[in-house]
């Protein structure tokens, strides 16, 4: 469960476990993002996905995502490859050639081309180019250390190296790597250059750096065919092909009802050989799953293929913003490059000569019209032979009789229908005996239609006998082709408070966070709680695992249907406007009604100047996003029923008189260049029920204003307001916060002593700030606090004592503060405490009270001085999760690690004198180890063992017999080691890696592996470009979930950046760590929120300012479930 607790009730919201099973057969669809008017430039594109039952059609986040978009992503781009170097020494010649080869490959890499950077700290443009990077290449040169910039990018790299698994590949330009670790001759003269203006801790960081990146695998240039760059280059970009293999892939659920039966005869009419283009048309009726099996084909082909694009919704988006997007998304996708398209004609001549020497991979879905597909693709003619394009749609005549190959979808059998039908009415693939007459009447109504077998399936969960008779008696009525009708019969059910959620959703909230929505709903009396709950198990939305809301796109045609039906002619006669043409129509010409309770002018109201009277008839309006608008004039007694004010860059300026918003509970003002002296706070004052207050991202703001009368406040965002010096002391006053966010706040040196009198706080968040002390004191009164996040603090120098009273803390995130030397021992006392992230610390010691955490599941203290962990830590009898890894002092474990009956992951990477393991817990299924003995111990009484990896043991020459179930080994730099007694045992083995093992690869058992059991086994053996020997199966997937990311070796959960690759199935099978070469890596679309410009009037019904930031007024409380703490890295079966 998760609970958001207001005053005014308790809201639940159950994530069912049995909807799960749902989820292996519905992966989450995430649309393309096409975030652009006419005249924007398009930095970067985002794809979809889609879910489906079966073959089924999609569940659909809109464009734009709408009102909340997600997750807050900071500003600035999404790069695949980000290059690090020293101007002078390459930046005209060698690091242009690799720029030029890797973007001409369709890789969009960052090259920063300002040479006159000045400052002490990474601008956050530049920081978040290195953070949503997927791989960092520094190229170390001779006066690469002379640069503070590059030894600050290069701290950055590995950061995000170990935190979120970046891949770091150094190119060690004319230099040597032991001249970078060691620091010799000029090397040397640099860092002491540093030293003298230079802070101490900075200067031993940048040391630690460049020695930690001399140690990397990478290229020396003298090296490679005698220092000839050529050669070189086309090294490296196939390296970095290779890598980004993984994101070419799109998430479809693993077990499809009747998927083969379609993909075998399209796949036979592919030439092998890819000698010809092909255009496969795959048409069908909305909801038949026509995006699901063109998915299925893309994944199959795109091995083959270099370059590859995934639009998704194209009739949609094409409706609203013109295919002119749609040809840029394209054009960026192949090219890596953005392009400005000012018409369909210039889009046209734009990918005709960009992409005649190209063979691609094109997947087209949901294209509804001919002239679209000729600013597309048009008969092929303009790519590279061999090239393959699929098109969905629902129109068969855009297709070509003669020219393209046309495949049409039908519907499922009778009896697929009555097992996908049965898994959401019964939760298995039968019905019991006394349902499986009107079982088979009710799917024999739905005509093979996965959707309609889902969604009444689900509305059919559990009802009375007389219920599914009653519904089956309506489906009888309604004739196969009226697939809406069918659908709406679920929405009738539904009482008048859920269909206006249903209906908010439809049209405003796919793919919003369910969080601010709520308080809204709350607020008007709609009982969200409840009617969420019953959305969900009907099968109307569903609830991604970050609470996003999402909705399939025939439901969400659904509900704009019923509000466009209120009033076809007259758009200001309809409950919600969302298309921003009829928004700004209504707004311009003074056609405000009382009918009005949602309106959105997205963007295109920025600098736009509207008066009271043009609000005055808008008397029910609830919801209103007027970003950038200019507001003036008298709004006495208007609003009086607005519940949520999304007003983004609002103007510094206030001209409004008795701005007077009596029921405003969300009020967003994130991004404005208001100060703490605005005149809109006074008036604003009156909006007591206020909960929700967003200032992220105002830099212009020194000191918060006074909030002494928002007493319901519930949750404040000052996350990035990087020049915050303070915080009003009134927030001390506000005894209802609940969460308090002021990450990224750098210039805050300290929370006012107020803060430990808020009783009802569970969530602060002061990571990234100047923060030195926690105001924790003896008598705090926040019993319930869940969540303290302080990483990255790095002037925080101490945890006091009174920590060990807040009885409800479950989580609590330190690290990176690297002037914390000591955990008090009172942290004993968090009886409630689930994760500890210590990593990065200067502690050298645990003490011994951590035994009495009998709640804590995850344990982390990576990269500190710890030299032993306590023997109190065999008490944890409910920790999941050690990670130790790059403990460079830690000499051993303690004997009792035995006890450790729940831990499932241990991580040891690294740990560079550790002598010899104990025994180890039988539970584990993660062993990731680098150990300095000669020895083992046993492993074969580890029978959930699932992956091993060794690291680093060089003087280690035999493997004991491993337990057989093992599923993924990794054997890399153990030079000493060549024999594995029972390799030939592990008949359940999918990939086994060897690199920079000599003496294994050329072993007898090693040997005999490859003569025999790897063709028993299915494995394909190949070498990567390192060098390292692979044996791998064909099929072999490993998924990382969206809020997964790699931190030193361990898949660890976090805040989603956008721009990062996204995975949306469930996580099968975990990777390796961070640094280190594994398998093909199924991860998925790449998608990220590019910057916007432009003003013209776009057809789009959401945010369009594109930054990736939504209108979140909160990152949402993270309050860790205690149930379920770790469930992001849950392993499944291939």
């Amino acid at each position: 469960m998760m609970y958001i607790q207001s005053r005014k009730r308790k809201m639940v919201f159950p994530f069912f476990s049995f909807l799960s099973n749902s989820f292996l057969f519905f992966s989450l669809h995430f649309p393309l993002n096409l975030n652009c008017q006419s005249n924007c430039k398009r930095e970067k594109p985002t794809h979809s996905e889609d879910s489906n039952s079966g073959v089924s059609s999609s569940l659909t986040a809109p464009h734009g995502r709408d009102h909340e978009g997600g997750d807050e992503q900071p500003k600035g781009n999404a790069y695949e490859v980000f290059l690090s170097f020293r101007g002078k020494d390459t930046r005209k010649g060698f690091t242009d050639y690799l720029y030029n080869s890797l973007v001409n490959a369709g890789i969009h890499v960052f090259k920063d081309d300002n040479e006159l950077r000045v400052g002490e700290e990474i601008g956050p443009e530049l920081l978040c180019s290195i953070t949503q990077s997927t791989i960092s290449i520094p190229i170390i040169s001779e006066n690469y250390v002379t640069s503070k910039w590059c030894l600050r990018e290069l701290v950055q790299m590995l950061k995000c190296k170990r935190s979120k698994g970046q891949k770091v590949l150094p190119i060690f330009y004319k230099v040597e790597p032991h001249q970078v670790r060691h620091l010799t001759g000029r090397l040397r003269k640099a860092i002491d250059a540093h030293k003298k203006n230079t802070e101490e801790m900075v200067v031993k960081e940048w040391e630690d750096a460049l020695k930690e990146v001399s140690s990397l695998k990478g290229w020396e240039s003298e090296k490679i065919d005698n220092g000839h760059e050529g050669t070189l280059v086309k090294i490296i970009v196939e390296k970095v092909m290779g890598e980004l293999k993984r994101l070419f892939l799109l998430n479809v659920p693993e077990q499809l009802v009747g998927i083969e039966d379609h993909v075998q005869p399209i796949m036979s009419n592919i030439d092998a050989e890819f000698n010809g283009t092909k255009i496969i048309g795959i048409y069908g009726m909305g909801g038949i799953g026509k995006t699901t099996l063109a998915k299925v084909l893309y994944n199959r082909l795109s091995s083959h293929f270099n370059c590859r694009s995934f639009v998704a919704n194209i009739r949609e988006t094409s409706e609203r913003k013109g295919i002119e997007c749609v040809q840029k998304q394209l054009i960026y996708d192949i090219t890596g490059r953005s392009c400005d398209v000012s018409n369909v004609d210039e889009g046209v001549n734009v990918i005709k000569s960009r992409f005649m020497s190209k063979k691609v991979l094109v997947l087209l879905d949901d294209m509804d019209d001919n002239t679209h597909l000729n600013a597309l693709v048009k008969d092929g003619s303009w790519f590279e032979v061999g090239s393959v394009v699929i098109i969905t749609t629902r129109n068969k005549s855009i297709l070509v009789e003669g020219r393209d190959y046309m495949y049409q979808l039908n519907e499922l059998s009778l009896d697929q229908s009555l097992i996908l039908f049965s898994r959401h009415a019964f939760r298995k693939d039968y019905p019991p005996d006394d349902y499986k007459v009107i079982s088979h009447d009710v799917v024999s109504t739905t005509a093979g239609l996965p959707l309609a077998l889902e969604v009444i399936g689900s509305f059919l969960c559990g009802k009375r006998k007389d219920v599914w008779k009653g519904t089956l008696k309506r489906l009888e009525k309604v004739p196969h082709e009226k697939v809406r009708e069918k659908l709406k019969i679920s929405y009738d059910a539904l009482d008048y408070r859920q269909q206006q959620i249903f209906l908010d959703i439809a049209c405003l909230f796919v793919g919003s966070h369910q969080q601010n929505p709520t308080y809204m709903w709350d607020a008007c009396d709609f009982f969200p709680g409840m009617g969420i709950e019953v959305l969900s198990l009907m099968s109307l939305i569903k609830i991604d695992e970050h609470g996003k809301l999402l909705m399939h796109d025939q439901l969400r045609d659904l509900g704009r249907e019923i509000i466009y039906l209120e009033n076809p002619r007259e758009p200001q006669e309809r409950s919600r406007l969302w298309i921003y043409e009829e928004a700004l129509d209504v707004f311009d010409n003074c056609k405000g009604t009382r009918k009005i309770e949602a309106l959105s002018l997205g963007k295109c109201g920025m600098g736009r100047t509207y008066a009271a009277k043009q609000l005055e008839k808008m008397t029910n309006l609830r919801f209103l996003q007027a970003d950038g608008v200019d507001f003036t004039g008298d709004f006495q007694s208007l609003l009086l029923e607005l519940r949520w004010l999304r007003w983004k860059y609002c103007p510094s300026n206030f001209g409004v008189d008795n701005f007077h918003l009596k029921k405003l509970v969300l009020l967003d003002l994130s991004e404005s260049a208001i100060l703490e002296d605005w005149g809109g706070w006074d008036p604003l004052k009156m909006a007591t029920e206020l909960k929700v207050l967003n200032l992220e991202r105002c830099k212009f703001l020194k000191k918060t204003p006074d909030l002494s009368t928002f007493k319901r406040l519930e949750i404040l965002n000052l996350a990035s307001c990087e020049n915050l010096e303070e915080l009003h002391h009134s927030i001390g006053d506000i005894k209802t916060l609940v969460s308090l966010n002021v990450s990224g706040c750098g210039k805050l040196k300290e929370l006012p002593k107020g803060i430990g009198r808020m009783i009802e706080l569970r969530d602060l968040n002061i990571g990234g700030t100047g923060i030195q002390d926690i105001p924790i004191l003896s008598d705090c009164l926040m019993k319930e606090l869940k969540v303290i996040i302080a990483c990255g603090c790095l002037d925080l120098v101490h945890i006091p004592s009174s920590i060990g009273n807040l009885a409800s803390l479950q989580r609590l995130e330190l690290g990176g503060c690297r002037s914390l030397k000591e955990i008090p021992d009172s942290i004993g006392n968090l009886a409630s405490l689930v994760e500890l992230d210590l990593k990065e610390t200067l502690i050298t010691k645990l003490p011994e009270s951590i035994g009495n955490l009998q709640n804590l599941r995850m344990l982390c203290i990576d990269k500190t001085n710890i030299t032993e962990l306590p023997d109190a830590i065999g008490m944890l009898t409910k920790l999941q999760k050690l990670e130790a890894s790059d403990c460079k002092n830690l000499e051993q474990l303690p004997s009792n690690i035995c006890e450790l009956i729940a831990l499932e992951r241990l991580f040891l990477v690294d740990c560079e004198k550790l002598q010899e393991l104990p025994e180890l817990p039988s539970g584990l299924t993660e062993l990731w180890i680098t150990c300095q003995g000669q020895s083992l111990p046993h492993l074969s009484q580890l029978t959930r063992l699932k992956t091993l990896f060794l690291h680093y043991c060089h003087r280690l020459e035999r493997v004991p017999k491993l337990p057989i179930g093992l599923w993924t080994l990794y054997i890399r730099d153990c030079g000493k080691l060549k024999a594995f007694p029972n390799l030939s045992d592990l008949k359940h083995l999918r990939f086994f890696r060897i690199s920079e093992s000599p003496s294994l690869e050329e072993s007898p058992d090693v040997l005999n592996f490859r003569r025999t059991q790897m063709r028993e086994l299915g494995l394909k053996e190949t070498r990567d470009s390192w060098g390292s020997l692979i044996f791998e199966r064909g099929a072999y997937i490993s998924t990382v979930s969206r809020h997964q990311k790699l931190r030193g070796g361990r898949r660890e959960g976090g805040q989603d950046v956008h721009g990062m690759s996204l995975s949306l199935s469930i996580p099968l099978l975990v990777g390796p760590p961070a640094g280190f070469p594994g398998p093909k890596i199924e991860a998925t679309v790449r998608t990220a929120h590019p910057p916007q410009a432009g003003g013209q009037v776009s057809r789009h019904g959401g945010d369009d300012d594109g930054d990736g930031d939504g209108d979140e007024a909160m990152p949402r409380l993270a309050t860790p479930s205690p149930s379920a703490p770790d469930d992001r890295s849950t392993a499944f079966e291939v």
